[in-house]
This record gives C-alpha cells, structure tokens and sequence, in this order.
C-alpha cells in the first residue's frame, strides 16, 4: 500500500506540473465545454415564451450551469492518448514498468481536472455576475453529494472511455468508435436537455443506461431536484463493474496481439 501511495504521488505531482505548462490551452479546453451554456439560453427563452417543461428559466439556469461544471470535472480523453500509444508504439515502455499503465492516464486526468479548479471559480463568479437572479447556495448535503456523484461518473466515463481504447489492438481507429458513442451520451446524458423534459416512457427506458448518471444526476443533486441517489448509484455501480470487467477481458486478450516496437 506504501508502495502504491508513493508511486501514485510521484504521478500526480509529475502530471499536474506538466499541466501547469499548458494552463493556457487548458484554458480552452474549458471553454471548449461551453455548449451547456449556449444551450442554457436557449430553454430559458423557450421557457420565457410560455414553454411548460416542469423547470422554468431559473432552473433552467442554474441547471446548464451546473451541467458546464460537471463537464468540467468529467471530461475524458484517454482514448486518443491510447491509441497514440499503441500506433507509435509508446505502449512497450509503459509495459516495461512495474505499474498498469492505467494508472498513469487516471493520474493524468485527475491532474488535468486539478488545474481547471481556479477557472471554475471564475467561471462561477462570472455566471453570477450576469445571471444574478439565478445564484443560489445549495444545501451542504446536496454539495457533498454532487461531488460523490461526480467522482462516481468520473470513474464510470473513463472506464466506458477506456474500454472502447482497447480496441486498439485491433484498429488504428478506435476513437471511431468513441465519436460513435458519443452521440448517444450527448443526447441522452442531459447535456442538451435535462430529463425533466423527456417523455415518462423514455426518461424510463434512459434511466436503466449509463448516460444520464454521467451529468443529469451531479447536476440535478446541485440543484436540488428530485433524486433517487441510492438506485442511482447502484446502478452506476453495475455499469461501472460492467466496463471494468470488459477493460480487463480485452486487456488480456489485447496485450496477446499487440507488437509495438520493442515489445
């Protein structure tokens, strides 16, 4: 346990000062996730206009707004990383080390979303500024929980990332796939609409997938909608054990047909 506490500190440190060199297109980065913002205008304007979708323009809000800082803490890009890897064959020397090269793309990351805290205080005192009837301060519980939530759909997205990266094994094109997948959790993850607005029939059939656990479920805890953490969670569980078991299977059986330089 010392031993792996010491290694993923070495890793940490390591990552966020590399981060910290790239501050400014990290800083684009986080802009690059604005579309829940530019989408937040459009359904208080909808909502303005005499639109009945159970929230109105300050849920509306405080809601998109909370979705931009979910995406903030969850994006996730160990697929292209991945797959650079095993195209330039960069892979062998991580295999040469006695750690799963796992754990250097989650250190990666968490460094990554380290670096964005100070942007997303700005961003939040900038949203207040020119929204000021949407500020509100959200329960202590409902902010413990949002960042439990959070960490859960960190986890299960780069999990379900990356799975889908282990396909390259077989394919130089695995983030093909990816940019496939992606289209069902833009949709269905309550980054373009939040499921308050689905029909009952299909938030139903939504609700038993990934997608909306990954943003609708921190965002709408913030708040402070209506939510079942418990049978979410569980079920976040069962997807997160159902891509790490599939990470694990195409890992084994991937590593036997890989033949990158020095491997």
């Amino acid at each position: 346990m010392k031993w792996f506490y010491r290694t993923m500190t070495t890793l940490l440190t390591t990552y966020y000062a590399h981060m910290l060199e790239y501050r400014a297109e990290i800083f684009l980065w986080a802009l690059a996730g604005s579309l829940p913002l530019i989408l937040m205008g459009v359904w208080i304007q909808a909502a303005q206009n005499g639109g009945k979708f159970g929230l109105d323009s300050v849920q509306f809000a405080r809601y998109f707004f909370a979705v931009f800082l979910v995406r903030q803490f969850t994006t996730i890009w160990v697929i292209w990383e991945f797959e650079r890897e095993i195209v330039e064959g960069k892979l062998s020397f991580r295999l040469l080390q006695p750690i799963d090269p796992i754990w250097h793309h989650i250190a990666r990351h968490i460094s990554e979303k380290m670096t964005r805290i100070t942007l997303v205080v700005v961003f939040l005192g900038l949203f207040f500024l020119l929204y000021p009837q949407a500020f509100w301060i959200p329960k202590p519980q409902n902010i413990i929980l949002f960042f439990v939530a959070v960490v859960m759909g960190f986890i299960v997205r780069f999990l379900m990332q990356y799975s889908f990266s282990m396909l390259a094994f077989w394919t130089e094109r695995a983030s093909a796939i990816e940019q496939f997948w992606f289209l069902f959790y833009l949709f269905l993850s309550g980054m373009i609409a939040p499921l308050e607005v689905f029909p009952p029939q299909v938030r139903a059939i939504v609700e038993w997938t990934p997608f909306p656990y990954l943003i609708h479920f921190p965002a709408a805890i913030l708040i402070g909608l209506p939510i079942d953490f418990v049978r979410s969670s569980l079920i976040m569980l069962g997807w997160g054990l159902v891509f790490f078991f599939l990470y694990r299977w195409l890992w084994r059986k991937g590593l036997k047909r890989y033949s990158g330089m020095g491997a």
